[in-house]
């Protein structure tokens, strides 16, 4: 991998056809886009192209467009991990445009429109000068656009923000793209001409047109993880944070932690290949995570990895070690036999990520995270020994063992106090209610808005968050979506 980025090849044999039917979803050759196909064997109505009525006309340029807060948006679902080539295409959509392309939806937010789509395009493909109807992204993983005259091939990066006119865009047969919508759906409003063209009264930032493949890779600036990360900054928002870039993790780079960030994270891997707790990154796979979710246990394979990631704030670094999850609950008509609708006293049953994780990890895996503990400790910062998930004594144990402990202290007991005699000994244990001592915990853990802000309980927002705030422990996200070829997630580091 070169500084500029290039000398990134596709595998071998990796092919991005059509499956079986799947043409039916593209658009006609007259180049007019068509609805995708219908699954129930009836015809249904035509998408509609525009807005119609006072929403139409409040998103018209030069119109105000009521601003939304990016911190007010709902949450997209948790998607981790698929891979693309496990997806279905569908009619791209494209509003206004010339010419023939499919698309894969890899995360979408049904509630505002905002989407991450990963766009073939069969025929040469254009559309004139508009404006968007939300902040959009275009980047050329092959192929070649044409924007107001500038030409970029491989790497190239066009930002149009919602509300700004932009020029025309054509695309050249056969391009393969990562597009993306935020606060805002496809729609697009045609103008004249960009000089023309009035933005619309809440709109701010301009175009933003890069050929990343002639930029130089950065070393990633943030304090924390080993040496190894580089980036190529792509777009920053000023006012939110808001940032899309390139990374490249080197050949052996690692970390044996697990991170959360107030913000929420997403990346298509463009190159190499990368194992972590929640499977394999490698050419295709995708992710969207909400902000709090944990993630980590990563390990660089050869020829290392790169992404284009994406996140709706600034993406801080919060890390955990020995993490644990335990659930349980009393079985009312089932038993470990089976049904039982006799009455009989509920069964006790728990389970826990220990019990659910697979000591999967290779040799070179546990190397490298070997050493991501010895940076650590060499920087002399505290930090556990690392062992394959699902193997040792089970966190969840130790932690409900300690709590006992303190609990027992707490009550009196400590000093050789047991409970294995006859209490009929003339003192009263009524007044003794210790509670368990779990550390940090409880309503301390949330954020100070989880319960009583506008997304109150909407676990996964982003949170609003700055230096010297507290910090907001990880959430819970025990059901991602994930695509069949990346097999069954364990609960590592759920």
């Amino acid at each position: 991998m070169g500084r500029g980025g290039r000398g990134v090849r596709r595998a071998p044999g990796r092919r991005h056809r059509l499956r079986r039917g799947a043409r039916d979803a593209l658009p006609d050759r007259s180049g007019r886009l068509q609805g995708a196909p219908p699954v129930d064997g009836r015809r249904h109505p035509p998408p509609q192209r525009r807005r119609q009525g006072p929403q139409a006309r409040a998103a018209r340029p030069g119109r105000h467009h009521p601003p939304i807060d990016p911190r007010g948006n709902p949450v997209r679902p948790h998607v981790e991990l698929i891979q693309e080539d496990d997806y279905v295409w569908h009619g791209a959509e494209l509003p206004g445009g010339e010419g023939r392309a499919s698309e894969r939806r890899l995360s979408v937010d049904e509630e505002d429109g905002s989407s991450s789509l990963r766009v073939d395009f069969h025929t040469d493909w254009g559309r004139g000068p508009g404006i968007h109807h939300a902040d959009t992204e275009y980047y050329v993983l092959e192929g070649e656009i044409d924007y107001g005259g500038r030409r970029i091939g491989k790497g190239g990066y066009v930002y149009a923000p919602k509300g700004v006119p932009a020029d025309y865009l054509k695309v050249a047969e056969g391009t393969k793209m990562l597009h993306y919508r935020e606060y805002g759906d496809a729609g697009f409003d045609a103008v004249e001409s960009v000089a023309a063209a009035k933005r619309w009264s809440d709109a701010r930032e301009e175009i933003v047109v890069i050929d990343s493949e002639a930029m130089t890779w950065d070393a990633v600036p943030n304090p924390g993880p080993m040496p190894g990360l580089f980036i190529k900054y792509l777009h920053v928002d000023p006012v939110t944070g808001f940032y899309t870039r390139l990374v490249h993790a080197q050949e052996g780079w690692s970390d044996h932690r697990l991170a959360h960030h107030p913000c929420y994270e997403e990346a298509y891997t463009t190159q190499g290949h990368m194992e972590y707790n929640f499977g394999t990154l490698d050419l295709g796979t995708y992710f969207f995570r909400p902000a709090r979710v944990k993630h980590g246990h990563f390990t660089t394979m050869e020829g290392g990895a790169t992404w284009l990631l994406r996140s709706d704030g600034e993406l801080k670094n919060w890390y955990t070690q020995r993490e644990w999850v335990r659930w349980g609950g009393d079985g009312v008509n089932y038993t470990p036999d089976g049904l039982d609708e006799e009455p009989h006293e509920p069964a006790r049953w728990s389970s826990s990520t220990h019990d659910l994780a697979t000591p999967w990890r290779s040799e070179e895996d546990m190397r490298q995270m070997n050493a991501a503990w010895q940076f650590q400790i060499d920087q002399g910062q505290h930090n556990s020994p690392v062992k394959h998930q699902g193997q040792g004594a089970d966190p969840s144990i130790i932690a409900i063992m300690k709590a006992m402990d303190a609990a027992n202290l707490q009550g009196g007991h400590g000093d050789g106090h047991s409970h294995d005699h006859d209490h009929d000994h003339g003192h009263d244990h009524a007044h003794h209610s210790p509670e368990l001592d779990w550390g940090w915990s409880g309503r301390d853990v949330e954020h100070r808005d989880e319960r009583t802000g506008p997304h109150a309980h909407n676990w996964g927002t982003r949170v609003d968050w700055k230096d010297g705030d507290p910090i907001p422990a990880p959430i819970i996200s025990s059901l991602p979506v994930r695509s069949r070829s990346r097999g069954r997630w364990d609960g590592d580091g759920m």
